[in-house]
């Protein structure tokens, strides 16, 4: 991750504010609102403000991915991008199980807790799918952003050490 935030910032940073470099990041999937977050420390954005942006633009394409997501791998298949629809198919059929041993909660904890390969994206992705209910699996992807920016924030702003120490 470290490597594609100072790809990013050496040449689309450079153009725009620390800010929108927050919020784009936090919008993107795999990167989300974790690589936001770092992202901000290391631009010295406020913790607030950080935890704001990086929320906000990790949320925005959540609805997005959970209407039409669906749609769109129908339309890679049948338009020589099989291989693309495939993949993201194997990989929210991969997650599945996770998600499926604790059902809602278990959607939370994945989206929730940072670890590669989890997040909104990938939770979006999952419960669109295996259509799950709309409404609570976006109430449940929602609480999981918000557990991540916790987890996050208390990372990347050393707030453990400030606990501990």
């Amino acid at each position: 991750m470290d490597g594609f935030l100072s790809w990013f910032m050496a040449t689309i940073g450079q153009h725009i504010s620390p800010e929108l470099s927050v919020f784009i990041v936090s919008m993107l999937p795999l990167i989300e609102e974790r690589g936001g977050l770092i992202l901000a420390k290391l631009l010295q954005i406020p913790m607030w403000k950080a935890v704001f942006i990086c929320v906000v633009g990790n949320i925005l394409p959540i609805p997005f991915i959970l209407l039409l997501i669906k749609r769109i791998i129908h339309w890679m298949a049948d338009h020589h991008l099989s291989k693309v629809a495939k993949w993201l198919e194997d990989k929210a059929a991969k997650n599945k199980p996770k998600i499926d041993k604790y059902g809602l909660l278990g959607l939370t904890l994945f989206v929730g807790i940072p670890l590669p390969g989890t997040g909104a994206w990938t939770g979006s992705l999952v419960a669109a799918v295996f259509d799950m209910d709309l409404k609570k699996a976006s109430i449940s992807i929602l609480i999981g952003v918000f557990l991540a920016a916790v987890i996050m924030t208390t990372v990347s702003y050393g707030l453990i050490g400030g606990l501990v120490g």
